[in-house]
This record gives structure tokens, sequence and C-alpha cells, in this order.
């Protein structure tokens, strides 16, 4: 437990040391050049026997034909303080690059519904996720009130004492926590028109009841969290807070505002973790300082490079009523 009370405290330390100012982060890519796409999408695609252009266009089409949509997005994006661009972004990102798109908003709802019937839990070789966290080397995380405190400190706990090891003569997965316990279908596997996950949800929950008064979704409940991912009016939410919890850290703990760059917010979306990748950059930029070199500023992934290339087009799409 060492390990991870000393990650903790380094990670308290980094998030709390004060930035010296907020710097904008302006529009646009900072790599010429669109970064690697990982294999695995690669391979979802070819699956497909589709194309990421052809994806793009699907998605781009479906938000394009369907006001409601739009205006839902536009209200979810009021509500949690940013803008529409930025949840439009990462629903084209998600559906580019790891799902396609269905034809219409209707068709989401009705996979939602199949899920909300369906028996399922949130396990592992026959231990639920409730018994899991009932394990001792949670106790670090039961003082932590606020969902995303609590959720991110038991994902570290897996990352430093279960991930890939034999705890009590039972063998843990080399696999992310979300993927372990709560992808009851298959791993990897992501569900609605933002394709969330569920521990993501999670983290979330407290941000959105406070924000839009939904009520929390609970790791007891898997139904009623894949409710809350799959249903596009609850989901939306859900997504906005997620950007808004990305745009928050890197102002806070990174000192750069990212508000204005849909690329790096959607590359957050897609990576996640984003209090421990601002504290990173953060760190390092205390260094670059202090050996006077210029700071490193956050870049966008191969999915945030899309965001940013096609940004005029999907600005549009954002302000059309």
């Amino acid at each position: 437990m060492r390990g991870i009370l000393g990650g903790l405290i380094l990670f308290l330390y980094l998030a709390a040391a004060p930035v010296e100012a907020v710097e904008l982060v302006p529009p646009g890519n900072r790599n010429v050049e669109q970064p690697p796409i990982p294999g695995a999408s690669a391979r979802r695609t070819a699956a497909l026997q589709t194309t990421y252009a052809t994806k793009y266009r699907r998605i781009y089409e479906l938000l394009r034909n369907d006001a409601t949509l739009r205006s839902k997005i536009r209200n979810a994006a009021a509500a949690f303080g940013i803008e529409p661009i930025h949840i439009i972004g990462a629903i084209v990102g998600e559906h580019t690059y790891n799902v396609d798109a269905y034809d219409q908003l209707q068709t989401y709802y009705v996979k939602a519904v199949s899920y909300f019937r369906s028996s399922f839990t949130f396990s592992y070789g026959g231990e639920t996720i409730d018994e899991f966290l009932q394990r001792p080397e949670f106790a670090a995380c039961a003082g932590e009130k606020d969902s995303y405190a609590l959720w991110s400190c038991r994902e570290n706990v897996w990352d430093e004492v279960f991930r890939g090891r034999t705890v009590g003569g039972k063998r843990f997965p080399e696999d992310r926590f979300s993927a372990v316990f709560f992808q009851p279908f298959f791993a990897g596997q992501t569900f609605g028109i933002g394709q969330l996950n569920p521990l993501t949800a999670l983290q979330m929950t407290d941000m959105v009841h406070e924000v839009t008064g939904l009520a929390k979704i609970n790791h007891t409940d898997p139904q009623g969290v894949y409710r809350a991912i799959m249903d596009p009016d609850t989901t939306l939410a859900y997504i906005a807070a997620t950007l808004k919890k990305s745009i928050d850290a890197y102002a806070r703990i990174a000192g750069f505002d990212i508000s204005k760059n849909p690329g790096i917010t959607a590359t957050l979306y897609n990576l996640g973790n984003p209090e421990t990748r601002a504290a990173r950059l953060a760190a390092e930029n205390r260094l670059r300082r202090k050996h006077g070199r210029a700071l490193k500023w956050p870049e966008e992934n191969y999915y945030g490079w899309l965001v940013n290339d096609k940004l005029e087009e999907l600005e549009a799409l954002a302000a059309e009523s």
C-alpha cells in the first residue's frame, strides 16, 4: 500500500501546487500531420468493411439531419458551461474511430431499452464489484465523498495492487479496471451516442446530479448505469460533465485553458484520466521553467486531430438551429 499512498500523495501535491498563470490554448492542431491511429481502431473499421471517411460522414449526417439532437446537445453544453462543439467533437471522434453510427437517433433509444431489460452484473470471476470493493485494499478510498475522487481512488488501487497480480489466491487480468468489472458483455465495449464506459459514468454521477438533478447512479444497479449512458436524453449530460472535468482540470492543475480547442478536449475524452494527465504536464512544465525551456503545450492525439481538422465544418453544424 505504500506505493498507492505515495502515488496519491505525489498526485495531490502536483494537483494542489498553484499554477503561475492560465494560458489560452488557441484553436487548431499542434501536429502538422495526424498522429498514428491505433491498430485496434483500424481492425474495427476493417471488420465493418468501411473507412474512417465513411464513418465520419455518417455521424456528421446523423447530426446534420437531426435538429432535435443538436438542440439537446446545446442544452447539455449550456448546463455545464461549455461550448456545444466540445460535445459534437467527442461524438464525432467516437463514431469515426471506435464504432459506426446508426442512421437515426431513435435507434439509440431502441438499443438502450434492450440493455435495460437484460440481466447482468458487474463482476469478475464470480465476485461482484460490490464484494470486491469490500477488500481491505480499498480502505484508503473510504474517506472520499465525491464520486469522481472515490472512483479515481478505486481505479488507482486496482492499477497498483490487483492489475495483473495474484491477490488472496486469485489472479486478476492485466487490463483496465473498467474492462474487467464494468463491461459484462465483452471487454472494451462502450455504449450510446457518446460511447461512455460505465466507470466514467460512475465517476461523473455526482457532478451530473448537482448540475441537472438527474438521479445518481450506483454500481449495485448495473441496469441503471447502462440506462444513464445509453439513453440519449441522459447520456449527453454525462458527456458534457466529462468534458467539463477535463477543461477544469487543465486550468486548475496545468495552467492551460483548453476551452477553445475542441481537439484537445476530444483527445482527453478519448484517453480519460484528465487530472493525472494535467498533473504530469504541470510537473514537466515546472522542470522546463526551472531550466529556462519553452513550455510544453497540450497536444491532440489522432482522434482530437480529426476534430480540429474538421473544425470549420463541425462549428457550422453546432451553430445550426
